[in-house]
């Protein structure tokens, strides 16, 4: 499938269940694994289990496949695997947590080289 019709079927799969804050991530440059990451918070574990669940069915529908599905149990985080694109469906402490809109950045967010104290003479 089009990676790009398989981008719109999952943004709108995580609108459909009231998603929010959904980022898009592209990380071609980045790893050769995916090409895409979104990723979406949810308000309770019922919701990230069940925007994971409309992605899954949304994408089945659509005759794209879905590889895996990870963290199911929980429901504080759950990774859908579609090949191209790598879902994850997060509730906001745990987004807020892990941060990985800074870890796929292509440039560090601040310099660290510029905050390490050089030794005195």
């Amino acid at each position: 499938m089009d990676i790009r019709k398989l981008q719109k079927i999952t943004v709108n799969a995580l609108e459909d269940i009231k998603g929010r804050d959904i980022e898009i991530i592209n990380t071609k440059k980045l790893t050769s694994l995916f090409d895409l990451i979104i990723i979406a918070s949810a308000d309770s574990t019922r919701q990230v289990k069940a925007l994971a669940r409309n992605v899954h069915d949304k994408v089945k529908e659509a005759g794209g496949e879905v590889i895996g599905i990870e963290g199911e149990e929980s429901g504080e985080w759950v990774l859908v695997d579609l090949g191209d694109i790598v879902v994850h469906v997060m509730q906001p402490n745990v987004r807020l947590h892990y941060d990985l809109e800074s870890l796929w950045q292509m440039k560090p967010k601040r310099d660290v080289a510029s905050k390490v104290a050089t030794p005195e003479k």
